[in-house]
């Protein structure tokens, strides 16, 4: 048995590819494992959005590759780091294979031809190829909570963004497809399914000429086993009436939405390439509160972005504290190469960048702190996400809260608790992230 060390870096579209690789190579005989010193070969599925997540695969290239010093014998990377670099990948001589975008479901390939004694294989497509794989995917650590990609690619040319430059176009995967991962994927435990796209909203406009998230959701809400569905990822010019219908009439669908920004000021962005301006903003944040009352709107803002004045990003706090997002994340602006905003003049220091991410940071720990204490006394369904020994309590998410960038639900009880239970819990305390309280059913 030939075992391989899977690492997946970045965000949780690269988890999902991740999983399908992982599917595949259990299914041609390889064995996952997360021993290191057990690995035969290494198989790391990149990140490069920014520069950070950059030098982070960097790092983690060079440290896995110090592994071959002992049983490992191959290292392949994957992704987006080896599709955007593939030009300039014999500058890694410690790589022995590497798999681009549009041919994650020739990971396998590649494995078996290192093995055979090949070197330096290479499997790249065309950037706008999809990947269908089938294969039923492994249980994660966390099998109860399943990421499905249900596009690739982007069309929107932000000027901030590389990824349609090595993702290529916005391409929908069939309905069809969609539903038959997703049963499997209830079939292997999955409670609750997050949908993850580079951009969700628009799904199903390139293959049915509409767009067709509503219908999509529909028909998962149909698969047995699947309890909660979340949506992220979505732009806030492409929600639609139909979709908000959907997300408040069907009892499948959490009372969440992911909405990212990036800003709020009409000059920052129309920099941005952004198709939104500040009314925009304010009337779908509007409109989404008017038809879901109890909806948890999350979104992320870059701080920093070249020309941002002091006054622009006064008033973003200011339209931040009359929005009071339940959610809210902040990067500063990163200089990506080959994008629009890497040449715009008004490139702004390090330092005013941090400023402007603490202050959006601080103001955003208050308003999150108020939103939290309004649960107090009140009970939420939670899906439980394991026990802290030392601490003799359970964690999990409610509604309001998406895996890995959210808060937490604390549950004190007496009685044992299943992960991936969806269990009632009455809160007792709040803080600016998390929230505590009891078994309430």
């Amino acid at each position: 048995m030939i075992n391989v060390l899977l690492i997946s870096l970045g965000c949780d579209k690269n988890m999902s590819d991740s999983e399908d690789m992982a599917a595949l190579l259990q299914s041609r005989g390889y064995n996952i494992t997360d021993v290191e010193e057990e690995a035969d070969i290494a198989l790391i599925n990149t990140c490069c959005f920014i520069n950070d997540a950059l030098e982070e695969s960097i790092e983690t290239i060079f440290e896995t590759a110090e592994l071959k010093k002992g049983r490992l014998k191959y290292l392949v990377i994957a992704g987006c780091m080896s599709e955007r670099y593939k030009n300039f990948l014999d500058e890694l001589p410690e790589v022995d294979g590497f798999v681009g975008v549009g041919a994650f479901d020739e990971v396998a390939d590649v494995f078996d031809r290192l093995f055979k004694g090949e070197s330096r294989v290479m499997a790249f497509e065309d950037k706008n190829r999809m990947s269908f794989i089938e294969e039923p995917r492994m249980p994660s650590s966390m099998p109860f909570t399943g990421y499905l990609k249900i596009a690739e690619g982007c069309d929107k040319r932000c000027t901030y963004c590389a990824i349609p430059n090595f993702k290529g176009s916005y391409r929908s995967y069939p309905i069809n497809y969609l539903v038959k991962k997703a049963k499997t994927m209830a079939n292997n435990g999955t409670k609750e399914l997050v949908l993850v796209a580079q951009e969700t909203t628009c799904y199903g406009i390139d293959l049915y000429n509409e767009k067709s998230l509503h219908i999509l959701i529909k028909k998962l809400s149909d698969i047995e086993g699947i309890e909660w569905i979340r949506l992220l990822y979505c732009y806030p010019e492409e929600i639609y009436d139909e979709l908000i219908n959907e997300i408040r009439d069907n009892p499948k669908v959490v009372h969440y939405i992911d909405m990212p920004l990036q800003h709020t000021e009409d000059e920052i962005l129309r920099r941005m390439g952004r198709r939104i301006d500040k009314k925009g903003v304010i009337d779908i944040v509007e409109k989404l509160r008017k038809k879901i009352p109890d909806i948890a709107i999350r979104t992320t803002l870059i701080a920093g972005f070249p020309g941002e004045t002091d006054t622009d990003h006064k008033n973003l706090l200011e339209t931040i504290d009359i929005l009071e997002f339940d959610r809210l994340g902040v990067f500063t602006y990163s200089q990506e190469e080959g994008t629009a905003a890497a040449a715009f003049d008004g490139q702004l220091p390090e330092e005013t960048k941090e400023l402007y991410k603490n202050e959006i940071m601080e103001l955003q720990q208050e308003i999150s702190l108020d939103k939290n204490l309004e649960f107090v006394d009140k009970v939420l369904d939670v899906i439980v996400e394991g026990y802290l020994p030392d601490e003799e309590v359970y964690t999990g998410r409610s509604y309001r809260d998406a895996p890995g960038v959210d808060g937490l639900v604390f549950i004190d009880s007496d009685r044992e608790l299943m992960s991936g239970a969806i269990v009632k819990v009455r809160i007792l305390e709040a803080d600016n992230y998390d929230m505590t309280g009891v078994l309430a059913d």
